[in-house]
Parts: C-alpha cells; structure tokens; sequence
C-alpha cells in the first residue's frame, strides 16, 4: 500500500524535514507514527497525501509514484484517501454536515444518502445538534471531530491522521479511536502521527519513531518502545 525508499524532504532554504526514509505499510495495516514536536511526523504525511513531494527518493501509494502523478492523478487518489488534519481545514462557508458530506458530494453520491451517511458519523462524533452550524461557531475539539467525520465518511482505502485527538477529552479520544480501528478492522490502512505516548500504548500497535526526520526505531508492538 504505502512504500518509500531513501526519502528525503527539505523545505528552503535548507530545512531538512526528513532524512533518508524506508518504510513499508501493508493493505490493512494500523501504524503509529511518533516523535516529539518537528520529528518530520507532518512532513511524512503530506508526502502521503501528495501535499508536498519528496526532494529525493520514492514515495509509492498504490504501487503509483507520486513524483510522476499529475495533478489529475493526486485528486483522482486522494478520493481514495480520508485525512485528518491537525489544523482542520474545515470549509468556512458550508455547515458541519456540509463539510463532512463534502467528499461523498465529489464522489457523486446522492444528496439524501450522503446526508444520512454524515448524520451517522456526527451521531458517533456526539455532534448531531451542531449539523447546521458552521465551523467559526465550533471550539477547537469540536471542529476536531468533524474533521474525524468527514475523514471517514467516505470509508477511503486509506485514513492518514495527524494529532486526530490533540484537543479532545479522553472519552471523546477513545470514540475516535474506536472508529478508527473499526475502518481498520474492514480493511482500512490507518496511519497516525502522534507524539501522545500513553494513547500508542494503550492500543499496542506498529509504531514507527521518527528522530529529526530520521527513523530510529520501528516496533511492532508499543511494549518495545521503552525496552
């Protein structure tokens, strides 16, 4: 599903963001990735979502290189990507429900159905009342959750968060959590970044370590990061 070899991004003028990545993820896969603040754990991602290429190696999705992917072809596959943004990016001017059918719209869906698909996850997301506000009217964790919904509304192929529960409460992380790892368990790959060490513990899966920009430990299980 997901495989780099020897990448590097740097961002000018010299701000080397990461160094020399390998890294394979598997169809199905749950993974971690973790480090402290500017580890290069965004910088991974974008790459993956096609927001940034990489200044040298191989980024491959799908078995499609994005290096050589129009910009048809990175809008095509970012249909079959949910992503969790750790700023939101949230559309100012459509509703709560809006934003979150917003991919099920592009996708075509039928305006009836892709409502009742987004009302389903803002039920999950304890955000059912807030469906007709819009986003400037939302606290941080409140726009927080409907970035989960709207990321997997479209049930992707592939989910990428960043931070997804950096300013929810602790019930409200374990309900996005579960609703990850329920994607996962149909089959979704799942890729988090987080520096949250207690929340990669609980849930015992693959966590990738990244140390300014380099990968210093990739561990199946979370019992072997502090071995």
């Amino acid at each position: 599903m997901i495989h780099l070899h020897a990448v590097s991004k740097t961002y000018p003028p010299e701000q080397m963001a990461l160094r020399g990545v390998d890294l394979k993820v598997q169809q199905g896969e749950f993974i971690f990735v973790a480090g402290a603040s500017g580890a290069g754990k965004s910088s991974l991602l974008k790459l993956l979502f096609g927001a940034e290429r990489s200044s040298t190696g191989e980024v491959l999705i799908g078995g499609r290189n994005m290096a050589s992917v129009s910009a048809d072809g990175i809008a095509k596959l970012r249909r079959e990507i949910g992503v969790i943004f750790q700023d939101y990016k949230l559309l100012p001017r459509r509703t709560v429900l809006d934003n979150v059918a917003y991919g099920l719209e592009v996708l075509g869906v039928e305006a009836r159905e892709r409502n009742r698909l987004a009302l389903l996850l803002l039920h999950a997301m304890g955000l059912q009342d807030r469906a007709e506000a819009y986003p400037v009217t939302l606290s941080g964790g409140e726009q927080q959750r409907v970035a989960v919904a709207r990321a997997l509304v479209r049930k992707p192929r592939l989910i990428l968060a960043d931070e997804p529960t950096g300013n929810l409460d602790q019930e409200m992380s374990r309900r996005v959590f579960d609703l990850l790892l329920e994607a996962n368990s149909a089959g979704v790959t799942v890729v988090v970044a987080t520096h949250n060490l207690s929340v990669i513990e609980q849930l015992n899966k693959r966590t990738v370590v990244l140390d300014r920009g380099k990968i210093i430990g990739d561990f199946a299980h979370a019992g072997r990061l502090r071995a």
